[in-house]
C-alpha cells in the first residue's frame, strides 16, 4: 500500500530539488498540486513514500524519473495565438526588417522559451509564412522546453478539434490537414510550417549554447513560476541571447519592473535590445 501522506520536510526536499533544477518556485500553496501530481507517479512505481521517491530520484539510476518529475510538476496552459497583440507586433517587426535590410529578412531567428505542446511557434510560423510568404525559408524558429512530454505533442503537431476551434477557417485550411478515419476529429499541422521549427529540450537555468542568437524572444506566462533571483538571471541571459535591435516578450500578465537589466522599455510586455 502506497503512504501517499506529503510531509512538509519531504515537499521542501522536492521543492528545492525542482527550484535548483529548472526554477519553478514550488512555495506552500503548491503543496496539494504536488501531492496530487507525483502521487500518481508513487503509484505506478509502486514507491511506498513521498521519502522513497524522493530518494530514487536522487540517484544515478532515477534521473529518467526525475525529467519524469519535472515533466508531471511542469504548467503547460497554452493555445494558439494566445495574446495576440503580440503576434501582430512581430508582424511590424517582420516587415520593418525587411525594410532595413532590403532582402527577405535573411537569418531572422526567433526562439520560443517554454514553447509547450506547440500551440505559440506555430502561432509564430503562420505569422511568418502569413507576412513572408515565400521569402520566409530563411527564417527559423527555436522552440525550447524542458518537459520531453510537451515537447513530444509539439513535435508531432497534432491537436484535436477543441484546440485549433479559435484559428479562422482560412488558417486552418491553409496550414493543417484533416484527419480522417480512425484520425477523425484530429489536425495535423502541415510541413511547410513544421520545417521552420526546430524543437529542442532546454532548461532555462542552463547557459544557453553559442548558436543562440536571436531576433526575437517569447518567453511569455513562464517567469511567473520564478523568483525575482531566478527571473534576475534568466532575463540577463535573454539579452546576452539577442542581437542589438532584437525584441523581447513576456507575458501581458509581466513585466521586467523591479529586475536588473539593460532593456528599452518599448510598450508593456516588449522590451528592446539597444541598437
Amino acid at each position: 500500500m502506497v503512504y501517499l501522506e506529503l510531509r512538509d520536510r519531504e515537499f521542501e526536499k522536492i521543492s528545492g530539488l525542482v527550484y535548483d533544477l529548472c526554477g519553478i518556485n514550488l512555495h506552500d500553496g503548491k503543496k496539494e498540486l504536488v501531492k496530487a501530481r507525483l502521487g500518481k507517479r508513487l503509484r505506478e512505481g509502486n514507491f511506498k513514500s513521498f521519502a522513497d521517491y524522493y530518494r530514487y530520484v536522487t540517484t544515478p539510476e532515477g534521473s529518467d524519473e526525475l525529467i519524469t518529475m519535472i515533466d508531471s510538476l511542469s504548467t503547460n496552459l497554452t493555445y494558439f495565438f494566445r495574446e495576440e497583440k503580440h503576434f501582430q507586433r512581430l508582424k511590424a517587426i517582420l516587415l520593418q526588417t525587411r525594410r532595413d535590410r532590403k532582402t527577405p529578412a535573411p537569418g531572422f531567428r526567433v526562439w520560443c522559451a517554454g514553447c509547450s505542446t506547440g500551440e505559440e511557434p506555430y502561432s509564430l510560423a503562420i505569422v511568418i509564412k502569413e507576412t513572408l510568404g515565400n521569402d520566409s525559408g530563411d527564417v527559423k524558429i527555436t522552440a525550447t522546453d524542458i518537459s520531453t512530454r510537451v515537447l513530444k505533442t509539439a513535435t508531432n503537431g497534432i491537436y484535436p478539434e477543441e484546440k485549433i476551434n479559435r484559428l479562422p477557417k482560412d488558417l486552418l485550411r491553409r496550414y493543417f490537414q484533416y484527419g480522417t478515419g480512425t484520425s477523425a476529429g484530429l489536425f495535423r499541422v502541415k510541413e511547410e510550417l513544421r520545417r521552420l521549427i526546430d524543437f529542442r529540450r532546454f532548461n532555462l537555468m542552463e547557459t544557453p549554447p553559442g548558436d543562440f542568437r536571436f531576433d526575437v524572444i517569447f518567453c511569455r506566462n513562464v517567469m511567473i513560476y520564478f523568483d525575482k533571483v531566478t527571473q534576475n538571471s534568466l532575463v540577463q541571459r535573454f539579452y546576452a541571447c539577442l542581437n542589438k535591435g532584437g525584441y523581447l516578450f513576456v507575458g501581458h500578465s509581466e513585466s521586467l519592473t523591479g529586475l536588473q537589466h539593460s532593456f528599452d522599455y518599448i510598450e508593456p510586455s516588449i522590451y528592446r535590445k539597444g541598437i
